[in-house]
This record gives C-alpha cells, sequence and structure tokens, in this order.
C-alpha cells in the first residue's frame, strides 16, 4: 500500500502505445501524478482520460531538453519504455538523468527466441542472402525511417519489395516518397488481438515469401509470428539492440517496476 509521503510524486514515461498506458494506469491509480510522452497525437488517445495524467506529445531534440523538462516539472524518477530501437532517445534519458542525478528505470518486455524452422535471426536490416532474394516477393515491416534505404537495398538484390506502414503522417508520407511502387504499399494497423488476419490476408493477396520485421515483443511481431509459424513464408527478425549496462535499472515485469517506484519514490 502506498503512503501519503509518496502520495502525488511525478513519474514520467516515455512509452509507445504497448507499456506505456499499462504502466501509466497502475500509477495513476496508486495516486501518482503521470507524465506520459508519446510520438502523435494519435498514440497519446492509447492512455485513460484521468486529471493526474499530463499528455507530452513530439520528439524530444537533446539532453538539455530532457533536463529542462525534468527540473520544471520536478519529476522523482523516469520511466524509459520505449522502442527497442530507439537507441538515441535511450542514450539521451541515460545521460540527463545521470547529469541531474534522477532515477531512470528502463523498462523492457522478454521475449523468448522462437525456434520454428522458418523463422531467422539476424543483426541487421540488410543481412538476408542476397542469393536467396531473386525474384522473391518480401514485405517489410520496419517501420517508415529506415524503409526507403532497406527497400533500395532489397530490389537491388532483384527482390519485389512491399511494406506495411502505420497509418501516421509520417509513415505515411515516407513510404509513398519511397522507391517502393505505390501498389506495394499497404497502411494498416496491426492487430492487438494477436491474430493478424488482415496481415495474412494482406501476404496471400501479395505472394509473400519473406517478411522483415524487428525484435521489438510488439503487436506486430506477434502478429507476424502467429502467421509465419507453420506456413511456406519465411520470417527474418532484427534482434533488438542490447541494453547497455551503465543504465540504472531494469526491469522486465510490470509488477517489478511499479513495486521498486512504490517503494522509492
Amino acid at each position: 500500500m502506498q503512503n501519503q509521503r509518496n502520495c502525488y510524486e511525478n513519474v514520467w514515461i516515455l512509452s509507445g502505445t504497448s507499456d506505456g498506458p499499462v504502466i501509466a494506469k497502475r500509477l495513476l491509480e496508486l495516486n501518482y501524478s503521470v507524465f506520459a510522452s508519446v510520438l502523435t497525437y494519435r498514440a497519446g488517445q492509447s492512455y485513460m482520460k484521468n486529471s493526474k495524467l499530463h499528455i507530452i506529445t513530439g520528439k524530444l531534440r537533446d539532453k538539455e531538453e530532457i533536463i529542462n523538462f525534468i527540473k520544471k516539472n520536478q519529476i522523482k524518477c523516469v520511466v524509459d519504455a520505449t522502442h527497442s530501437f530507439a537507441v538515441m532517445i535511450s542514450k539521451n534519458l541515460n545521460d540527463a538523468c545521470k547529469e541531474i542525478n534522477t532515477p531512470l528505470l528502463v523498462f523492457e518486455r522478454k521475449v523468448p527466441l522462437n525456434n520454428s524452422s522458418n523463422f531467422n535471426y539476424i543483426h541487421d536490416l540488410k543481412d538476408i542472402n542476397k542469393r536467396d532474394l531473386e525474384n522473391k516477393n518480401i514485405l517489410l515491416a520496419i517501420g517508415s525511417r529506415f524503409l526507403n534505404d532497406t527497400a533500395d537495398y532489397y530490389i537491388n538484390c532483384k527482390a519485389n519489395v512491399f511494406a506495411r506502414v502505420l497509418p501516421t503522417y509520417e509513415s505515411i508520407t515516407k513510404a509513398f516518397g519511397s522507391c517502393i511502387k505505390n501498389s506495394n504499399i499497404a497502411i494498416l494497423e496491426p492487430s492487438k488481438s494477436g491474430e493478424g488476419i488482415l496481415e495474412k490476408k494482406l501476404c496471400d493477396f501479395w505472394g509473400i515469401d519473406y517478411v522483415l520485421c524487428r525484435e521489438s515483443g510488439s503487436y506486430s511481431q506477434k502478429n507476424w509470428e502467429s502467421i509465419i509459424s507453420g506456413s511456406k513464408m519465411k520470417l527474418f527478425l532484427v534482434k533488438r539492440p542490447k541494453l547497455k549496462k551503465d543504465y540504472s535499472y531494469y526491469f522486465y515485469q510490470y509488477e517489478n517496476l511499479i513495486d521498486h517506484i512504490i517503494s522509492r519514490y
């Protein structure tokens, strides 16, 4: 049980739409004041309505902006539950929190390795063997940041490149501004049910041979694993970057993270 001394303390969560809303809800129920940073207005809609919840939308530019935010809002601790591949924001958070001695709690979901014969773990977006790509239909489900560069690489490997992107302004703009044919682009929100019905229909319609995505532990990854397991398609998962040892605290379960916050802040 949280005591009166800990009530109304300010916690800052940086996350996507999977873990952030869950962590925020539990803290709000414990009477914490929660600041939640998201990239888009749409992502902010995933959070519950609460007078003690403050949604901050947009990218954080650098370490100094993070430090200013922490000081201005009297943040007691910061929760880094950002995407596994968002290495720059994680580095800036770590550097900022160390500089002003603010606790940084890193949350990352454990993702067990899948040993299915048609699952392949690679270290880079361009690690699929070139000899296996000619005339193959490859679906890129990797986000929009590196979409054009990755697509260009596989087109030069003589593969037929398709893409699934999220229905956000940035993703759509980058996808249709890339080297991928417009007819080979699908705008689709990953299903949270884990069934991936629309994704499966998309693969069937395009005759997909390979799917390339990242090992993020997200709904998207789970959908692709479900679809491809037992099929003739192959899934290529880019392994997530390893967490750096100099970060403050690591948590892999919601309960452990919440218990730590209650006991310390």
